[in-house]
């Protein structure tokens, strides 16, 4: 049965996202796949689009594509240098397999979607933000049964829970509809169908985009709205983000990827260079092995520690056999392998055992 991202699982997915940021040239894209795999990462992930079926002719560029790409032209024409053919794909698809990092990609419409169902046979596919709404290719992906990893960028929760109406729908092999969608997602078949199959990510549509309009808590608002694994997207400057988000209960980080963050094209400004993104992902893990298991007793590395850095009851001068303890012959100090300072009022005024030279430990 296919599976969402586990929200067990001790290591966050870690997805290079090298999208686009091959310009259109497939030794580049080869070279992104070798740059995700030495970095550390589990994923790398490109983009899929035949351009005449993403885009109209009357498409504008978005306002970051402009100031990356020039005003020149629409998003049809930069599409189209942008857009790696079939061959290309099973090209990379190989490569990646070689360098042991698993291929991903986004289909953006409907015979993308063949292509990596089919042709390439892919066994997880990430649908982006901006077809969250788009609905015959949700039920086209929904469809083959696949993992899905379903971007939420832009998105509210009404809008989420009718994309994951559409997936549920198709999972449980109703007529497609939107009464139909509403009644899949209800359906309590469905829910354990999701669990296994759809992880969400949380992200803000925007590249670079501001660190006060990222909101990574709303990773815990999915997980209660909707029950399902939760991973990040992170589209902000630099490497101080993701960490975080893993601290937050990512399972999934998907992070841009470049060889250069000057090349011309629309992405490589909101990504990483090759050292930058070994040194996130060096992060990310360090932040895994931090969190450990949620256990508060001492770790092996503290149990030393212990009679060195507490204290116990010792005599503050020296003590003969029957003398009272009081507080002028008593105190605490170092080392902490004797009684406990806890005991302090308990051995105000006993007598001695025996004799005690200053700062000798009490005996319990």
């Amino acid at each position: 049965m296919p599976s969402s991202i586990s929200t067990t699982s001790e290591r966050c997915y870690l997805i290079a996202e090298a999208g686009v940021n091959h310009n259109g040239d497939p030794e580049l894209a080869l070279a992104l796949i070798d740059a995700a795999a030495s970095a550390g990462a589990d994923a790398v992930k490109f983009q899929t689009f035949r351009s005449e079926a993403l885009s109209s002719r009357h498409a504008a560029k978005a306002r970051y594509q402009v100031e990356t790409t020039g005003a020149d032209d629409g998003q049809l024409a930069m599409l189209r240098r942008l857009e790696l053919d079939a061959p290309t794909h099973l090209r990379l698809q190989k490569h990646a397999a070689l360098r042991g990092i698993d291929f991903l990609s986004t289909p953006f419409d409907l015979a993308s979607a063949e292509l990596l169902l089919t042709e390439l046979a892919l066994p997880r596919l990430k649908i982006g933000s901006g077809d969250l709404d788009n609905g015959p290719l949700l039920w086209r992906v929904a469809t083959a049964g696949v993992p899905l990893i379903l971007s939420t960028g832009m998105a509210t929760l009404g809008e989420i829970e009718a994309a994951l109406g559409v997936i549920a729908c198709a999972y449980l092999g109703a007529q497609p509809g939107r009464a139909a969608f509403a009644r899949a997602y209800a359906d309590p078949a469905a829910q354990p169908l999701l669990r296994e199959r759809v992880t969400l990510l949380h992200c803000t549509t925007e590249y670079p985009a501001p660190f006060d309009q990222l909101e990574l808590r709303a990773m815990a608002t999915l997980t209660a709205a909707f029950g399902l694994p939760v991973g990040y997207s992170d589209h902000s400057e630099g490497t101080a983000v993701a960490p975080a988000a893993v601290a937050l209960g990512a399972v999934v980080l998907e992070k841009h990827l470049t060889l250069d963050r000057t090349l011309p094209g629309p992405d490589h400004r909101a990504s990483l260079e090759p050292a930058q993104f070994a040194a996130m992902v060096q992060a990310v893990r360090e932040v895994e092995a931090a969190l450990g298991a949620g256990r508060k007793c001492p770790g092996p590395a503290e149990w030393p520690n212990r009679a060195v850095a507490r204290k116990s009851l010792v005599a503050a001068q020296a003590i003969t056999a029957g003398e009272l303890f009081t507080p002028a012959n008593l105190t605490t100090k170092r080392p902490g392998h004797g009684r406990s300072p806890l005991d302090y009022w308990d051995v105000l005024g006993s007598g001695a055992a025996r004799d005690y030279g200053e700062d000798e430990v009490i005996d319990p």
